[in-house]
């Protein structure tokens, strides 16, 4: 809880300080930003199976925290490497720094990282929907991941597990 209060003063402050209103804290706000959203993911099965005896959830909370759960993290990772980006033109090219990282160039970049961070999610759902599942459908985790999904599949699982190998690793 004091992450996301955490992120949540780091948002404000950059959103209502008109001095930070260099790219760098631009990013950082979003970064900010993404991290709540992506502990709000993580954290809110595990606060509600802390209340309940019985701990369950459905398919599709299932296929939901999943998706969710890569978006916000991937979209983590792609925000560090726009950050990352920033730096380096802040460090290599300062006369050109401000030319380079225009408002324009930031919201690009971070919107690209959000649409293709969707589309990798999306890539990874669509390949777990295929699958079909039969038996004890039992997951010893407080949230749905894909390698534990795949355990549960009663059909052969060695070709759609490449594929998401590949898909994720060409953004972790």
């Amino acid at each position: 809880m004091a992450i996301v209060l955490g992120n949540f003063l780091i948002v404000l402050t950059v959103m209502t300080s008109r001095s930070l209103g260099s790219p760098m804290y631009f990013f950082l706000s979003h970064l900010s930003f993404v991290e709540i959203c992506y502990s709000s993911t993580m954290t809110s099965k595990l606060y509600s199976d802390l209340l309940v005896e019985r701990k369950t959830i459905s398919w599709w909370d299932c296929m939901t925290q999943l998706f969710f759960m890569h978006f916000f993290g991937c979209t983590e990772k792609s925000q560090l490497t726009v950050m990352a980006y920033d730096r380096y033109v802040a460090i290599c090219k300062p006369l050109n720094y401000t030319t380079i990282m225009s408002q324009q160039v930031c919201m690009v970049l971070v919107g690209m990282a959000w649409v293709g961070d969707f589309m990798h999610s999306f890539a990874q759902i669509i390949l777990i929907f295929q699958l079909p599942f039969c038996g004890p459908n039992v997951i010893d985790h407080y949230f749905c991941d894909v390698l534990p999904l795949l355990g549960l599949s009663c059909s052969l699982t060695f070709f759609i597990g490449l594929l998401i190998v590949a898909n994720g690793g060409t953004l972790n």
